[in-house]
């Protein structure tokens, strides 16, 4: 695979990624679950416009130049602070938890089809730079597709945030 092949193939991940939240984003009734998915639109068009760039430096001079790609999500330190608080399964309707879990689990598929890609272009790439650039994609997508699970643990009550255990189910 050519940089410039993947830079165009991830283009298209970001862009479908994109058009899932912010699909979802136009159907969701919950004004918290909007916002999320507003954000997570918002961060993947970020993604898409970095890689317009990045198209732009390869087709001017044959590169990529390594601009830092930042991410709109919390540290996974600060999102592990905020699950402290939680302590039950969000309160919804069985209507509301069915259509979340719809939603939820499209954007699941969305970001673990999209990191799966990543590393594979991680592996397939030479360029140090290359790879650095894609490596930072997949870590973000992998937390974006760990953010999407943990709203599932979350609505459907299993007790987890973040593969944190809630409460423990053995007497201490």
């Amino acid at each position: 695979m050519t940089v410039e092949e993947a830079i165009r193939t991830a283009m298209e991940y970001e862009a479908r990624v994109r058009d899932v939240y912010a699909e979802e984003a136009g159907k969701a009734t919950d004004p918290a679950a909007r916002r999320v998915l507003s954000l997570l639109s918002r961060e993947e068009q970020g993604h898409l416009d970095y890689l317009i760039a990045r198209m732009r430096d390869w087709t001017a001079t044959g590169q990529v130049s390594l601009a830092t790609l930042a991410t709109l999500i919390p540290s996974g330190e600060r999102l592990a602070e905020a699950a402290k608080n939680l302590g039950q399964r969000m309160a919804m309707t069985q209507a509301e938890r069915a259509s979340a879990l719809v939603t939820l689990r499209k954007a699941e598929a969305a970001e673990r089809a999209t990191a799966a890609w990543y590393h594979k272009v991680v592996d397939e790439l030479a360029g140090a730079t290359e790879k650095a650039m894609f490596a930072r994609f997949l870590e973000i997508e992998e937390g974006h597709a760990a953010i999407v699970q943990a709203e599932i643990d979350s609505v459907t009550g299993l007790g987890f945030w973040f593969d944190v255990p809630e409460f423990q189910l053995e007497a201490e």
